[in-house]
């Protein structure tokens, strides 16, 4: 069984550990990868920066860049044309990433319909040029995310994974459902298996891992070298730290809310006012759906609507202080 503790070598760059956080459209932005390396992530993975839209230099998008207080920088990149993608990896690379990762995985319908995420899996020979391209473009290591395949007709992944190792690219992530699955049914760790076979360099599993258990189950089922964490890091971004050192997920109640305040507060000094009181919403909401005690409809709707953000952080406190059954103790 791979030690989640062991660092990991890509093309040059030692990630500390072996359990990282997925890039998250709308979620892994600045102040959540910098809670989840605090807590001890190996490494976070910005959210996808379209590569032609990165170009125009608008302020949304060089926010996504950012990577202060981080150890090791990643920036993913998405596209479906040669010369945005390598030039958005040279801004990327200049604006100080590590490491630049290329998003052939994301399966939403604004994505894959411009020919972009997971639908280049459909046609391999274009997502090569992609690679090629981008590595061509930076000094740093180029990574790759991707999905099994298309559909269950078109399990290509092995193929891509190969062809992207033969191109330069330094590991590979791989989830384990179709584009055409969506998030739905169990992500099919054992398909990831035959990715395992078909490279030589580092492999990632991705897909349904919520707590130390089910990483250990994805490394024994796709024999990868490491682990991605995604949507289980909703509402609480120490997951993959707390993976890391084999500790549950579970925390004191009080040190939830001091948390859950603190994030917030980040995002608002992050984003400024009001785009961060948005922004911060869907993860409030996160906070007490998992981790709120007895809260009423009422006092939760206070909470997502306020816009003054002393007053939410007031009654966010209160709503997740109260004592409950949460217990940082360690995994036997």
């Amino acid at each position: 069984m791979i030690d989640l503790n062991q660092p990991l070598d890509i093309g040059g760059v030692q990630l500390r550990n072996r359990v990282f956080l997925a890039p998250m459209s709308g979620v892994s932005d600045l102040p959540f990868r910098q809670l989840a390396w605090k807590a001890g992530a190996g490494m976070v993975v910005s959210e996808m920066v379209a590569s032609a839209e990165l170009c125009t230099r608008e302020r949304g998008n060089l926010l996504r860049l950012r990577g202060d207080g981080l150890g090791t920088h990643v920036v993913q990149i998405a596209g479906r044309e040669t010369r945005w993608m390598a030039e958005a990896a040279r801004i990327a690379e200049g604006e100080g990433a590590h490491i630049i990762d290329i998003n052939m995985g994301c399966p939403a319908k604004k994505v894959t319909g411009g020919f972009s995420g997971s639908a280049l899996m459909r046609d391999l020979d274009h997502a090569l040029t992609l690679i090629e391209a981008t590595i061509g473009a930076v000094k740093v290591p180029v990574t790759l995310k991707m999905r099994l395949g298309w559909d269950d007709g078109s399990i290509n992944a092995p193929e891509l994974a190969a062809r992207a190792e033969q191109a330069g690219v330094q590991m590979v992530t791989v989830h384990g459902r179709t584009r055409c699955q969506f998030y739905e049914g169990k992500a099919d760790w054992h398909a990831i298996r035959a990715v395992k076979s078909a490279v030589s360099i580092p492999l990632v599993a991705n897909g349904d891992v919520l707590n130390r258990y089910d990483a250990n189950g994805i490394l024994e089922a796709s024999g990868a070298d490491a682990v991605m964490v995604g949507r289980g890091s909703y509402g609480q971004p120490w997951l993959p730290g707390t993976i890391v050192h084999g500790m549950q997920s579970g925390q004191d109640a009080g040190l939830i809310a001091d948390y859950a305040v603190a994030h917030y507060e980040a995002m608002l000094a992050h984003y400024g006012e009001p785009t961060g009181i948005r922004h911060a919403r869907k993860h409030l909401g996160w906070y007490l759906d998992k981790h709120g005690v007895d809260i009423g409809a009422a006092e939760r709707a206070a909470i997502m609507t306020e816009t003054n953000p002393r007053l939410v952080a007031g009654r966010l406190h209160a709503a997740l202080a109260r004592p409950d059954e949460h217990d940082m103790k360690k995994v036997a």
